[in-house]
């Protein structure tokens, strides 16, 4: 017995499939969700990561110009704004004639979406005042100190940023200012990290006066090596040993036996010490393209290894913890020297603490929410 489907049928069954086919759709481009909270998860971590990256390449790339005589240049992401939306639509139309057979009948199902993401990203080119406070300036001593007092190497602290600490000085490697370190800057340095590592010397920074800081010692029962490295420290220092409170100020001498001068470089200094030992191209050498290299010490010390370790070559390195391309070379630190590259970020943090006064106030930018 043959079967015709009936007209009413015959609609259903073309109904029923493009409705299923619709809440589908529209499921899928609307995401049956909101863009919001997982726009932050994505966006946060991608950001940071890429301005981290591109802080690291931007430093070691102004150390480089500074070695051939550029000048460097910085640029702030002063601020990222990331406006995102979706839209979505889904239509749905047919169209039935009044007889069979079911050829005559069409339907039509349609469905769009659109994703736009207009990221807003403010570079601050470092200029002017904000240039001199940043670079040219010296970093204060109080500041020098609170980085040791927050738990930092002491010896790592004073050979990167000081120049003299009552008048013994500090190797340099920059052309303008070579010089062999005093044989007692580094027995100073050896002492304090011993004392530093006894835990048997603490200490707090009083602020007295603009320009001057009042550092305490604390001190408690320490063996008799310890004592002894407490005595040569003071001994290299002139200072007075029975004084618990000393000053602390910028200057290349001290006034009296109860003051720590500390000539401290500025972030522009501590760039041309890190520029002096970068091992560049033995051709540009020649050519007289970069700065010659600092005359070696005698006698040599373990003291005098270059503070960060910058290889240059033809290609691009394949294990690099920060690469930048430069006049047909690349300039790199290698992943796997971790001396290299924890000074690498200790240079990143004092940067940062080189900034001082009132910080400028960011426009409020007001963005509608899709």
């Amino acid at each position: 017995m043959d079967y015709e489907p009936s007209e009413s049928k015959v609609r259903c069954l073309l109904i029923r499939i493009p409705l299923v086919a619709l809440i589908a759709t529209a499921c899928h481009v609307a995401g049956c969700g909101t863009l919001g909270p997982a726009s932050v998860q994505r966006d946060r971590t991608d950001y940071g990561t890429v301005i981290a990256t591109t802080w690291k390449e931007q430093t070691l790339l102004n150390i480089v110009k500074l070695r051939y005589g550029d000048a460097p240049v910085y640029l702030e992401v002063s601020s990222v704004i990331s406006s995102s939306a979706m839209e979505s639509q889904v239509s749905l139309g047919a169209n039935w004639f009044s007889g069979l057979p079911i050829d005559g009948n069409s339907q039509s199902i349609g469905a769009s979406g659109r994703y736009t993401d207009r990221p807003t990203i403010s570079y601050t080119p470092l200029s002017g005042e904000r240039f001199s406070r940043y670079l040219l300036q010296p970093l204060s001593p109080a500041a020098v100190f609170s980085l040791v007092q927050a738990g930092y190497p002491v010896d790592r602290v004073l050979q990167l940023t000081t120049r003299a600490i009552n008048g013994v000085y500090n190797r340099s490697t920059s052309p303008a200012r070579a010089r062999a370190a005093d044989p007692r800057f580094y027995q100073l340095l050896e002492a304090l990290r011993r004392i530093q590592r006894s835990e048997s010397l603490g200490m707090r920074i009083n602020q007295r006066m603009s320009d001057e800081s009042v550092l305490v010692i604390v001190t408690r029962d320490v063996s008799e090596k310890v004592e002894n490295d407490r005595h040569a420290v003071r001994e290299i220092l002139h200072l007075r040993p029975d004084t618990s409170e000393l000053k602390l100020t910028f200057g290349m001498v001290q006034r009296d036996d109860t003051e720590i001068a500390l000539l401290t470089r500025s972030m522009s200094e501590i760039f041309l010490e890190l520029a002096a030992t970068i091992e560049a191209p033995p051709l540009h050498m020649q050519e007289g393209r970069a700065n010659p290299a600092p005359a070696a010490p005698d006698p040599a010390s373990p003291w005098d290894a270059p503070l960060v370790r910058i290889h240059s070559s033809a290609e691009r390195p394949a294990d690099a913890y920060a690469a930048v391309h430069y006049r047909d070379y690349w300039f790199w630190i290698d992943d796997r020297d971790m001396k290299s590259k924890s000074e690498f970020l200790f240079i990143l943090v004092l940067f940062s603490l080189a900034e001082t006064g009132v910080a400028p106030q960011a426009p409020v930018i007001t963005v509608p929410a899709n």
